[in-house]
C-alpha cells in the first residue's frame, strides 16, 4: 500500500489542510492560472490573496503568487472558516480503548465537516478536546439525529471499521417518537427505492428496485403518541425519516418530511425525535463481540412540554 504523502502544513483547530494534486500537464503557465480555473467557487481576488499571505504550501514551504504551475506536485491549504452557531452541548463519550472511540453524539451537532459545518463538527470537536489529530470516523449519522457514533483512532486499522460498516456487518437499532395510527399494522418490514439528489435537501421514494429496508416495530403508545424501534438493514439517506413519514407517521420534530421547512442553525428547540440507540458487531480487529447502548431519551417522550418549549441537547 503506497503510503500518503506527508504534507507540510499542521492541522488547525483539529482540522486537516487541504490537499490538491496537479494535472500532469495543462496549458497553464502558474499556480494562480490554475487555481482559479480549478476554485471556481473561490473568488480570484482571495486566490491571490492567499498566495501573496503565503498561506499555500508545496513540499519545500510556502508557494509565491508568481509560483509557476508545476505538473504533478502537490499544494496544501488550510481553508477560510465559514461562520459558524456554536452548537451548546457536550459529546459524552461511552467507551474508548486504543482503537475505538464511541460518544453519545447530541442532536443538532454535524458529524464530519461539510458546508456551513467545519469546527462545529464531532469530529473536530473530538479531535481538539481529546487530543486525537489522527481520529476518523467510522460512519455518519445525520446532524439532526442523536446517538451513537463511532470513530477510529489508529489510522493503520480505520479500513478494517469502515468496510464493517459498508458491508452491514453491524446491526443498527434506532429509537423514535412519532404519531400513533391504531389503524396501522406493525411490526413491519418497509422496502422501498430511495432517492437523494445532490443538492437537494429531502430525498424521495420512487419507483425502483428496492435499496433501503427498515422493520418498524411499536414498543409502546400513548397520548396519541407511539414509541418505535426502527432496525434498518440499509443505510440510505434519511432512511428512517422518508420510511416512516411513507407510513403517515412522520418522526416529531422532522423539518423534512412530509414538508420541508428551513430552520434556522441557532434553533436548538423542538429536536428530530429519533435516536441512534444501538451498535452491535464483532470487531474486525479483535475478533470481540460489542454491543454499545445509548444513554440519551428522547424527551418527547418522557416529557411533551418541555420538548416543545426548550432547547434539548
Amino acid at each position: 500500500m503506497r503510503r500518503k504523502l506527508r504534507g507540510p502544513l499542521a492541522p488547525r483547530h483539529g482540522l486537516d489542510p487541504a490537499r490538491l494534486r496537479m494535472p500532469d500537464e495543462g496549458p497553464w503557465a502558474t499556480l494562480l492560472e490554475h487555481l482559479v480555473e480549478r476554485l471556481p467557487r473561490l473568488d480570484p481576488v482571495r486566490i491571490e490573496q492567499m498566495l501573496r499571505e503565503e498561506r499555500i504550501f508545496g513540499l519545500d514551504g510556502p508557494l509565491r503568487v508568481d509560483a509557476v504551475f508545476e505538473p504533478g506536485s502537490f499544494i496544501w491549504f488550510h481553508r477560510d472558516l465559514p461562520d459558524e452557531v456554536p452548537v451548546p452541548f457536550a459529546i459524552p463519550v461511552v467507551h474508548r480503548d486504543e482503537h475505538l472511540l464511541v460518544v453519545d453524539k447530541p442532536h443538532f451537532l454535524a458529524t464530519i465537516p461539510r458546508g456551513k459545518h467545519i469546527l462545529e463538527t464531532a469530529l473536530v470537536r473530538l479531535r481538539r478536546e481529546l487530543d486525537l489529530p489522527a481520529l476518523s470516523p467510522a460512519h455518519r449519522l445525520d446532524r439532526v439525529t442523536a446517538g451513537l457514533v463511532m470513530f477510529v483512532i489508529t489510522p493503520e486499522v480505520r479500513g478494517k471499521y469502515q468496510t464493517m460498516f459498508k458491508n452491514r456487518q453491524v446491526a443498527k437499532e434506532y429509537e423514535a417518537i412519532a404519531p400513533y395510527d391504531p389503524a396501522l399494522e406493525l411490526p413491519r418490514t418497509v422496502r422501498s427505492h430511495i432517492m437523494k439528489e445532490r443538492g437537494v435537501l429531502a430525498a424521495q421514494e420512487i419507483e425502483g428496485p428496492v435499496n433501503a429496508e427498515t422493520r418498524v416495530e411499536l414498543v409502546e403508545h400513548r397520548a396519541g403518541l407511539g414509541r418505535y424501534r426502527l432496525l434498518p438493514t440499509t443505510g440510505r439517506t434519511h432512511q428512517l425519516r422518508v420510511h416512516l413519514s411513507g407510513l403517515g407517521i412522520p418522526i416529531l420534530g422532522d423539518d423534512f418530511y412530509p414538508v420541508l421547512t428551513e430552520k434556522p442553525l441557532d434553533d436548538f428547540t423542538k429536536p428530530l425525535q429519533l435516536l441512534a440507540k444501538v451498535l452491535d458487531f464483532d470487531d474486525p480487529v479483535s475478533g470481540e463481540h460489542r454491543r454499545f447502548t445509548s444513554s440519551r431519551r428522547l424527551t418527547a417522550w418522557d416529557s411533551p412540554d418541555e420538548w416543545a418549549a426548550h432547547p434539548v441537547s
